[in-house]
Parts: structure tokens; C-alpha cells; sequence
């Protein structure tokens, strides 16, 4: 009630505390560092890694999430505040590809995803049919479309050295403004949260002006990867542009902002988009529904009918067929052009000035 209150006096209520500390002491910090050269081939430098341990030991101890900064600058509302050159190199990636997404002389571009961690070089031993649809569609874009394509492939995550993407922390649930765009929670030195994937996945959703995802059933969800990425485009719908807004990390003055009046920027908004769900048993309807439901949420259109896809493929049949059964599935297969072909016309059509989104112009009573 005290809450309430303060809020109804024009105070933002103060944030809540009460979880256990996660700090390691120095001993359990210094084990879980060395972990990472556990192999004897290292043993002639264990002294060195020790004085390195003690280095990160004390940037642990000092919250040094980013040892590098400078001044925001004029285009800050606090132009004194230091902020990660880092992040403003992220957001300058960010700027860059907003200026080619707008930029009528440039070709338009679609980014392709595969969504499955399934690759033959890591522990499967064999190719994803995401990938494989994911070929399908790539072939129909520019073999038959001529537009240009990125794609990212998010089996990376499981079988290339240093990717990751690091899980959301959930700043907007504290208050819009306290989650950035981009996402300023990644890198974090002091806590070894680096080689984080999204600083160069998010001007590739910036710069397309059409997306398709392909992405398989895992346990009636989308695939692990693709969920991790979903939760980190978190700051393109809401997020805000300035951290020296909340001076980084200030839940308290975020909750201010946010109460004086935020408007929610939907930084993906008016992009075209294309969804592939495929499972083997259930699920399929369900997380086809739910990543176009998210599309859309951000400001996304879908492409038309033939755009949404959800398909068994070797339906209650053994999993060591199931690349078979999807050479064998021709009409899956023409679906999957069919979806990239609609998303490639609704975005030439796009940029034509010849797409019609109605109710695009109306302006939402409520905000997240």
C-alpha cells in the first residue's frame, strides 16, 4: 500500500529488494576462473593464470563491467555522463544500419534465420532441416527475387568458439527506460559476460526490411537459441535510446522516467515478416503462433498468407529418418519458397510505396 500511495502522490515507488547475493568470495571465484584451463597444457603457466585470476578477482570486487568509456557527448541528455565505448560503438552499428534501412537507394535486404542449434559439427553429428528449409527459402529469394540476404545461423551458438548470447536480466519489467537500445547489459567484464553475439545481431534485424524465421519444436517452445535472441530484442520494442536518461543502471531514476511519461519507441517497426515452425510430433500450430504473435507486438507485418508456416515433417516417425522424410515431403518444401517468395514481393512492394498495412497510422490506447 505504501507503494500505491507514493505513486498517487507523483513519487515513483522505490525498487524492491530482497534476494540472496550471488558475490563469490575469492576462493570460489579464483576456482571457477581457473576452470577455463583445466587442461594440462597449461601447467607451465599456472603461476601466470594465478596473477591473472587475482587481476579479475579485484575487477570482480569493483564491479569493473566496462573498463573502457568516454563522455556522452551533445546528443546525451547528460552530455557529462561516461558511457561504454563499447555500447557506443553498438549503438553507432545500430545508427548505421537504420540509415541503410532507410536509404531508398539501397537494395532491400532480408534477413534469413535459422533457428535450430542442430549442426553436424558439434555433438549431433548432422545438419539441421531448419538449415535445410533455411536453403530452400535463400534459393527462392535471390535465385528468384534478386534481393540480398543475411543470414544468420543460430547453430553458431553451439559449435563456434566465444558465441553467445547472454540471457535477458529483465531490466524493462523494472521500468521501460531502464532496458536500452542496444542492450547496454552486455559486455559485463567483472562478471566474465563478454563475446555476447547480439551486438552484431541487432543491426541485422535494424537494417532488414524483411525477416523470416525457420525455426524447429523443442519440448512445444521455439529452440533455445532463437529464445534467447527473442528475449533480447526485448530493448528494440520499448527500449531506450539514452542511458544517461537513468545514468546507467539506476532502477530508481528509470521508475521516475517511466512515470513521467514514456513513449515506448518501437524500433523494428513497419519490417515484413516470415515464420517457419516445423515439429515432428506436437507444438507446431502453437510456437508458430506465439513468434508471429511476438512479430507483431514489435510492429511487425507478416507478408500474407502463405507466410505463416506450420508443418510435420515425418510426423510419430523415427528421428533417424527424418532427413529422408523431408526429402521426401516435395510439398513442404514448395511451402517454404512459397513463404519466401511472399515475404520478397510484400517488401518489393514495400518499397514501392504500394503496400498497404491498414490501421497502420492509428495510434495505440495502452503500452505494454
Amino acid at each position: 500500500m505504501a507503494n500505491s500511495s507514493s505513486f498517487r502522490t507523483g513519487k515513483p515507488p522505490p525498487p524492491r529488494k530482497g534476494s540472496p547475493s550471488p558475490k563469490l568470495g575469492e576462493e570460489d571465484f579464483k576456482h571457477r576462473y581457473a576452470q577455463q584451463f583445466l587442461d594440462p597444457a597449461f601447467d607451465a603457466l599456472r603461476g601466470d593464470i594465478d596473477m591473472i585470476a587475482a587481476i579479475a578477482w579485484e575487477a570482480y570486487c569493483a564491479s569493473r563491467k566496462s573498463p573502457f568509456t568516454r563522455k556522452a557527448g551533445p546528443e546525451f541528455a547528460d552530455p557529462d555522463y561516461d558511457l561504454s565505448t563499447e555500447w557506443l560503438a553498438a549503438r553507432g552499428a545500430v545508427l548505421s544500419a537504420q540509415a541503410r534501412y532507410r536509404d531508398k537507394a539501397v537494395a532491400p535486404r532480408i534477413l534469413l534465420i535459422n533457428c535450430s542449434s542442430r549442426s553436424e559439427h558439434t555433438c549431433p553429428g548432422e545438419i539441421s532441416k531448419s538449415y535445410r528449409l533455411a536453403e530452400i527459402a535463400q534459393n527462392a529469394i535471390q535465385s528468384e527475387k534478386g534481393l540480398e540476404i543475411d543470414f544468420l545461423d543460430l547453430s553458431r551458438l553451439a559449435s563456434e568458439y566465444g558465441r553467445h548470447i547472454h540471457p535477458c536480466k529483465a531490466c524493462f519489467s523494472t521500468a521501460a527506460p531502464l532496458c536500452h537500445w542496444p542492450c547496454s547489459c552486455y559486455p559485463n567484464h567483472s562478471l566474465g559476460q563478454t563475446q555476447d553475439w547480439m551486438n552484431e545481431i541487432y543491426p541485422l534485424w535494424v537494417a532488414a526490411h524483411g525477416v523470416m524465421i525457420i525455426t524447429p519444436v523443442n519440448w512445444y517452445q521455439v529452440s533455445s537459441p532463437l529464445k534467447l535472441m527473442m528475449d533480447r530484442l526485448v530493448c528494440a520494442d520499448g527500449g531506450n535510446p539514452d542511458p544517461t536518461l537513468t545514468q546507467g543502471k539506476d532502477a530508481a531514476k528509470a521508475k521516475a522516467v517511466e512515470l513521467g511519461g514514456w513513449d515506448y519507441p518501437r524500433h523494428l517497426a513497419g519490417r515484413i515478416f516470415s515464420v517457419v515452425v516445423h515439429g515432428d510430433v506436437e507444438g507446431a500450430e502453437n510456437v508458430r503462433r506465439s513468434v508471429s504473435d511476438w512479430l507483431r507486438f514489435m510492429g511487425l507485418t507478416p507478408a500474407g498468407q502463405h507466410a505463416e508456416l506450420d508443418r510435420y515433417i515425418g510426423y510419430w516417425k523415427p528421428y533417424a529418418i527424418s532427413h529422408d522424410e523431408l526429402d521426401a515431403d516435395e510439398a513442404i518444401q514448395e511451402e517454404v519458397r512459397n513463404a519466401a517468395r511472399s515475404l520478397a514481393d510484400a517488401v518489393m512492394e514495400q518499397r514501392a510505396g504500394r503496400y498497404t498495412r491498414a490501421g497502420a497510422t492509428l495510434k495505440a490506447p495502452r503500452q505494454k
